[in-house]
């Protein structure tokens, strides 16, 4: 009986840490798609089609990057790289920029559920 309990709350402790990165990741992948799909968008700043789909490409691959344990540091720092220059994008033509920050502060605790020693100082 102990046994079965211990096992439970191991499924429930992988799911419980690898739900916040499935959760980012359900944002990122359409948002990466939207930018490949529809690379001719207006009303943005750069409205090049080629800049939108190395926007998209550099999701794509930040976040199979973040998906994966032994690169999380690398996808991370991509992800955030990109949306510390939308939360730029945001304050300069005056759009609220809280959600985007949100997304970006989930981003790091995400990273820091999977893997809190990067964290940690030696």
């Amino acid at each position: 009986m102990t046994q079965q309990k211990v096992d439970v709350e191991k499924i429930l402790n992988r799911i419980l840490i690898g739900f916040p990165s499935l959760v980012l990741t359900l944002f990122y992948i359409p948002n990466a798609l939207d930018k490949l799909i529809n690379h001719s968008q207006t009303g943005k700043i750069i409205e090049s089609s080629a800049i939108m789909i190395t926007a998209g490409i550099f999701i794509l691959a930040g976040t199979v990057l973040f998906l994966y344990k032994k690169t999380i540091l690398i996808g991370t720092a991509m992800l955030v790289l990109y949306m510390t220059f939308i939360v730029s994008i945001h304050v300069y033509k005056g759009k609220p920029a809280e959600t985007v920050i949100l997304i970006l502060v989930a981003t790091i605790f995400a990273t820091h559920i999977r893997k809190p020693l990067l964290f940690h100082q030696k």
